[in-house]
């Protein structure tokens, strides 16, 4: 008895997490595969994994990571073209520009992406997918476990979407108003 009773509190809370990652406006299953793919094709443009192209790495800043390279670029994803804008983010002991450009496998952190997709994916947040990746091109994940892809953050008073929400020129980029 005892042991069906605790069997039963177990699928509960299983049943209960299960709800609650359902429910969540980012990090489900086709949040996932969505990212998978994005990565694919990121991988295939030279945007990311041993064979990406390089730029000038500049100062970053929390929570990125202290030194940054940004490149941006139309490509397509499950038969969707949209703009990607890929930040890698650099980090660690002894990192600068110059250690970056020397050695950037050496302090690559994180990867984050911001792909536009098909309009209506998230209108109330310009249809952009967000997604962080570790270097190896697997999905990042917060503290609670969520995978970080999809409308990361969305509806919360942090995270990606909060944030970029105050981009001048209204289409949730910092470093430019081509994405409206």
């Amino acid at each position: 008895m005892k042991s069906e009773f605790a069997g039963g509190i177990a699928l509960a809370v299983l049943a209960g997490l299960c709800t609650v990652a359902a429910a969540a406006p980012f990090g489900n299953v086709d949040d996932i595969k969505d990212a998978a793919d994005l990565w694919h094709v990121l991988e295939q443009e030279h945007l990311v994994g041993p064979k990406m192209i390089h730029s000038v790495p500049y100062q970053g800043q929390h929570p990125h990571g202290a030194i940054l390279e940004t490149l941006d670029k139309t490509i397509t994803v499950g038969g969707h073209r949209g703009s990607v804008i890929v930040k890698r983010n650099f980090g660690g002991e002894g990192v600068s520009k110059a250690a970056v450009a020397d050695d950037p496998a050496k302090y690559l952190g994180a990867v984050t992406v911001m792909f536009k997709r098909e309009a209506g994916y998230d209108s109330d947040n310009r249809d952009w997918f967000w997604a962080k990746y570790k270097p190896d091109g697997s999905p990042d994940r917060n503290p609670k476990g969520m995978a970080l892809a999809g409308r990361v953050a969305k509806g919360m008073p942090q995270g990606c979407i909060a944030c970029h929400r105050g981009a001048p020129g209204g289409d949730y980029v910092f470093n430019n108003d081509r994405f409206r």
